[in-house]
């Protein structure tokens, strides 16, 4: 198996297919979201401590043990202990699971490309109601971002259990995302190392230009200022260290069996070690940069947002006390209004309930994550900026990128175990193996595409890996520490690389990581039984004020099911 296995062109190419697994969706629309909730600049220290105290020692311990196995998942961890071929079987089966609905994001992805050619967006403005008279009203209710989400690409129901028919402009989407997922993995590391250099580069690239273009933008700096404005306090809140420890755990990929497989075709001689430190340091890099881009987006929409609040304020007052055009300003705004109110009482009075309460820190607060961020949140900053297509077309390309990325890691942690069973690989060449995986994928994953499948999106988004592949992880690295022996493994790993293993390693393995995902585990856990009935926000059309400033906004009503309940999770 070692003569014949496949090998990576260059370590170059090992350590891009490493970045484009691990950066992902999750740094641009989960990181910023918890700056946002926890303390702005005082995030990053616990997100810096469990990087170091978690996410590298784990990163590294996938990595070697693949690049000792030489195999994937199954294989690797049986080599290990033959009773430890569940673990692979379970790392196999949650890619599996996340394969069927990851796509589905980058289907999204390739139908606002589509439509980001448009002129206007599409999402910009409301359609007119059926006898042309009008706005809809359904838009109207809400924004025409949202509306663009929710009824044109879900056209979603009002609950789960009315599923609908499949949309087939999604559809055909998810299946040309499959296709092209297909092409990249159809050779193996021969056509996935090339593919790589562009899923790793091409989101920094835009994300540069969207740096340039953010920080130009009239109130990115409040934006900026906010997020880099530390909230010491929330650093006594144990919140923000799980949520730290979380976001590390599933930005990094750990317990897919993703790295253990892309490892699987390294040299022996590899310094899995160095190139374990270099992803972690550029995936969390990757995050905190995508964040300054986030948050200069958000403080060009809350600023916009906040000054078009104000703008309707003077107009409704200018006209309604018959005010002289221009005389009422932002600067003498609150003088005016507290004059009217004294001046005219009765008339102040009836005019007062139209009054909107326009705060920019309110508009900064608005706290939003994962889809409702990505196609939402980000379009309705895009339409406000000029030259609107060519930000949508580069945004949403910069998003299939990441999804691609993430997709060419998952399906390897799949397929990878499968070419290397001689049982299945004497019969199936490894294209038809990749074809299959591929369309059993698809057609499950068009399951997501009918007018309930956003809510079984969510479901699955938020409870098919993350108890599974905490656990798989403990077991991994107990397995290795004491099972195999980590003197034993210590000296495989120097015999491999002629690097000796030192004592920050040795002791992260044998004893604080596990710790923590056993206190990651419990919390979860916990979370779950003490919450009880889950729950999954639905789509009501028949509201009558605007949707959604805040993802848990009583606009967006909770639908509850049996067996479960409502958390929120990264990808």
């Amino acid at each position: 198996m070692d003569e014949a296995r496949p090998l990576w062109a260059t370590p170059l190419q090992f350590v891009f297919a490493c970045i484009s697994y691990a950066v992902g969706l999750g740094n641009v629309w989960r990181f910023p979201y918890l700056c946002q909730m926890y303390g702005g600049g005082s995030f990053l220290v616990p997100y810096l401590i469990m990087l170091t105290v978690e996410g590298m020692p784990l990163l590294y311990l996938e990595l070697a043990v693949g690049q000792r196995m030489r195999q994937g998942s199954i294989g690797a961890w049986r080599t290990i202990n033959p009773y430890l071929s569940g673990v692979g079987v379970a790392s196999v089966v949650v890619s599996f699971f996340l394969s069927m609905y990851y796509n589905v994001i980058n289907a999204w992805a390739f139908w606002y490309l589509f439509h980001s050619f448009q002129d206007p967006l599409p999402w910009s403005v409301c359609p007119l109601n059926g006898n042309r008279t009008g706005y809809d009203e359904e838009c109207e209710k809400a924004s025409s971002t949202q509306y663009f989400w929710y009824r044109k690409t879900l056209n979603i129901s009002p609950s789960i259990q009315e599923s609908g028919a499949v949309q087939w402009e999604p559809a055909l989407c998810l299946i040309l995302a499959w296709l092209l997922v297909y092409l990249c993995i159809l050779r193996g590391t021969e056509s996935t190392g090339k593919v790589v250099y562009f899923t790793a580069l091409l989101p920094y690239c835009v994300l540069i230009i969207y740096l340039v273009r953010g920080l130009t933008l009239h109130g990115a700096t409040n934006g900026l200022a906010y997020m880099f404005t530390p909230k010491m306090e929330q650093l006594a809140n144990p919140k923000a260290w799980i949520n730290a420890a979380t976001q590390i755990f599933f930005s990094l990929g750990l317990g897919f069996g993703s790295l253990i497989a892309f490892a699987s075709y390294n040299e022996p001689s590899n310094n899995c070690q160095k190139h374990a430190v270099i992803v972690s340091i550029i995936n969390s890099s990757t995050s905190i940069f995508a964040s300054v881009v986030t948050f200069s987006i958000y403080g060009f929409k809350a600023t916009f947002n906040y000054e078009s609040c104000l703008n309707k304020v003077i107009l409704l007052l200018t006209n309604s006390f018959d005010l002289e055009d221009g005389f009422l300003t932002v600067s003498n705004l609150e003088e005016v209004k507290s004059y009217l109110a004294s001046a005219y009482p009765s008339k102040y009075s009836e005019v007062f309930p139209q009054i909107k309460n326009c705060s920019l820190e309110s508009e900064l607060e608005t706290a939003v994550q994962g889809t409702g961020l990505a196609f939402i949140v980000y379009t309705e900053a895009i339409k406000n900026m000029e030259v609107s297509q060519l930000w949508s077309v580069l945004y949403f390309f910069m998003l299939l990128m990441l999804g691609i990325g993430s997709m060419l890691g998952n399906t390897a942690a799949i397929l990878t175990p499968l070419t290397d069973s001689k049982v299945i690989s004497s019969y199936l060449p490894k294209e038809a193996i990749s074809g299959l995986v591929c369309l059993v994928s698809c057609a499950i994953g068009l399951v997501f595409t009918v007018e309930a499948g956003n809510y079984w999106f969510d479901i699955f988004n938020d409870y098919a890996a993350t108890l599974p592949l905490l656990l798989i992880v403990l077991v991994e690295a107990a397995a290795v520490c004491y099972l195999y022996g980590l003197r034993r493994f210590e000296s495989d790993l120097k015999a491999m690389t002629g690097h000796a293993l030192n004592w920050y390693w040795k002791a992260m393995w044998g004893g604080v990581s596990p710790l923590l995902i056993i206190s990651l585990f419990v919390f979860y856990l916990s979370d779950y039984v003490i919450t009880g009935t889950l729950q999954y926000q639905a789509w009501d059309a028949s509201q009558t004020e605007k949707l959604g400033k805040r993802i848990n906004s009583p606009n967006h009503f909770l639908l509850s099911i049996q067996s479960g309940r409502k958390k929120k999770q990264a990808i």
